[in-house]
Parts: C-alpha cells; sequence; structure tokens
C-alpha cells in the first residue's frame, strides 16, 4: 500500500490560507465503491480510506510513514504566485485601473 503525503491546496471557497501549511497523509482506497441498490447512495467496506492524518511538518508525517512500515510518495505543493496583492473590494471601482471596470 503506497499513502500519499501532500500539504493540501487552499480551495476556491477559502479567502485565507488557513490548514494550508500543515501536512496530510492519506491511505489510498483498496476497493470500488459501490452503488447501494436501495438508496442509491456509494459506498465502500475499506473504511481505511476515509482516514487522513494531519501533521505539522513534513518531516513528521514522512517519520510516521516510516515507522508504521507504509511505503509513501510526497507531493510537493505548488509555489503561489509572488505577483498576487490583497485587495479589498473597493479597489474594483478604483479611478487608477489599467481598465475601466464595466461588465
Amino acid at each position: 500500500m503506497r499513502v500519499r503525503i501532500f500539504q493540501p491546496a487552499r480551495n476556491a471557497m477559502q479567502s485565507g490560507i488557513s490548514r494550508t501549511r500543515e501536512w496530510v497523509l492519506v491511505y489510498p482506497a483498496a476497493d470500488a465503491r459501490e452503488i447501494d441498490p436501495l438508496m442509491g447512495w456509494t459506498s465502500s467496506d475499506d473504511t481505511q480510506s476515509q482516514v487522513r492524518l494531519r501533521f505539522e511538518t513534513r518531516k513528521q508525517a514522512e517519520d510516521y510513514a516510516r515507522e508504521k512500515g507504509l511505503d509513501y510518495e510526497v507531493t510537493e505543493p505548488q509555489p503561489r504566485a509572488a505577483n498576487v496583492r490583497p485587495r479589498g473590494y473597493g479597489e474594483n471601482f478604483a479611478t487608477d485601473r489599467r481598465a475601466p471596470w464595466t461588465h
């Protein structure tokens, strides 16, 4: 079983960077999901695919995987764009914009 260690990316619904500095260890799905004929929900007997372990550093996550004898793969995070400057809503209507703001 090859576990994956990564730093989660900020999703589109987040404005901050909360919970993106920690490292996550996830187990792969061992069984395929099945559709329940009565309710139509997808389910699986594999409970280990639901486990997400969080660590403060990459080294802690790697040490845990080595200690438990797990083969692991580390995915490096993509660097954040350096030219992104946080702006306020009022700056959408500023007079010094390069192009006028219209719909």
